[in-house]
């Protein structure tokens, strides 16, 4: 079966941060912003997070709009997407909304190492549907997995490591960029990646699709495996 179309999704500062060190989250995006991103939920059939996002943030990764929901189910799809988070220590807590919040069609998917399989496989129980990829998480082999599951397309949402991760390995098939109006400055805030060796290296330029404006947030889209044609 045919991987999955990833489509690689994040809200950045002007300065390429992700987040600040304060514990509540800061929300980058504006309210049509966070619709937009609701809207790509709906068209994918499955979304990716990395556990510290989990950690971090709690989110339940639902798609929001009941309208949406509903189409979805008319067109025989589940109301809700596949939800996926990687982890490589099976450090996850099963209290998460992650677990309890758009779940009664199918579990949530967690892919992660032999080591972390043995303990998620005791923590979570009937909660999750735990994958191991090895002694170390390997996203060709997720992607495959993905594949032969008939998720059609991926919606990723980070964290730093993933992004960097899908990124570095030329996985990512679009990525939308949406640049909130704010300076973060803070050296320990994470970035939207982590120093790595990228296709192409430092001359390589992806191919620009379209530059939106949302009220405040400028949506970016690029096709990372196309070169501009300006190259």
């Amino acid at each position: 079966m045919p991987r999955p179309y990833v489509v690689l999704s994040v809200a950045v500062s002007v300065d390429g941060y992700i987040d600040d060190t304060i514990p509540e989250r800061l929300h980058l995006s504006n309210p049509e912003d966070f619709d937009r991103v609701d809207q790509v939920r709906t068209e994918s059939d499955a979304i990716l997070i990395g556990a510290e996002t989990l950690r971090r943030d709690n989110p339940r990764l639902i798609i929001k709009s009941a309208a949406r929901r509903a189409a979805r189910v008319a067109a025989g799809k589940p109301g809700h997407l596949q939800k996926i988070v990687i982890t490589g220590s099976g450090d996850l807590d099963p209290d998460a909304k992650f677990w309890h919040h758009g779940v009664e069609e199918q579990r949530p998917i967690v892919y992660t190492t032999d080591p972390g399989a043995a303990k998620l496989r005791d923590r979570l129980g009937k909660l999750a549907i735990v994958v191991s990829l090895g002694a170390a998480v390997d996203f060709t082999a997720l992607l495959d997995d993905l594949g032969e599951r008939g998720v059609r397309q991926l919606m990723i949402e980070g964290g730093t490591s993933i992004h960097t991760a899908v990124l570095s390995a030329g996985l990512a098939d679009e990525l939308h960029v949406a640049v909130a109006p704010l300076l973060i400055g803070e050296a320990d805030a994470p970035r939207f990646v982590n120093p790595a060796t990228f296709p192409g290296g430092t001359r390589r330029r992806m191919h620009l699709v379209d530059i939106t404006q949302i009220g405040d947030v400028a949506l970016l889209r690029y096709y990372p495996k196309q070169e501009s044609a300006d190259c």
